[in-house]
């Protein structure tokens, strides 16, 4: 999850780096609704060494909202401004970032999520800091 121009991967989150108690996929409160959008300030195509990436951008409450429905409005939103990200493995990189990176870099100022990426199981996406398959670009 940082952005750096070597090959090495950036180390996954220690035990004690961790939040003890991570947004969790349970099934949301009947009623529930998501945060007030939007979530996502934008979602652009940009050019690496690698290939294309999708740059999201949060926006402040994109970096706030941890409600049970908010993950799944924030993708739609990004699918909304670039439809061509909706591809195998995106999502699962945007859910790593949305889980992880917001946590462990509030700031970054994009997740960049790419289609080139291998589809992996979840442990192995957040053993390589949201990027398998090669550097952060």
């Amino acid at each position: 999850m940082e952005e750096t121009t070597s090959s090495s991967q950036p180390a996954p989150p220690s035990a004690e780096q961790r939040p003890s108690a991570p947004p969790t996929a349970a099934s949301p409160e009947p009623g529930a609704q998501p945060a007030a959008a939007p979530l996502i300030a934008s979602a652009r195509w940009a050019d690496s060494d690698f290939g294309v990436t999708l740059k999201v951008a949060p926006t402040p409450a994109g970096r706030q909202a941890w409600g049970p429905l908010d993950a799944d409005a924030a993708w739609q939103e990004v699918v909304t401004i670039a439809p061509d990200g909706d591809t195998p493995g995106m999502r699962e990189q945007f859910d790593c970032h949305w889980t992880w990176a917001r946590i462990l870099e509030p700031d970054k100022p994009t997740w960049n999520l790419e289609p080139w990426r291998p589809v992996v199981a979840a442990e192995q996406m957040l053993a390589e800091g949201c990027n398998p398959g090669g550097p952060e670009v």
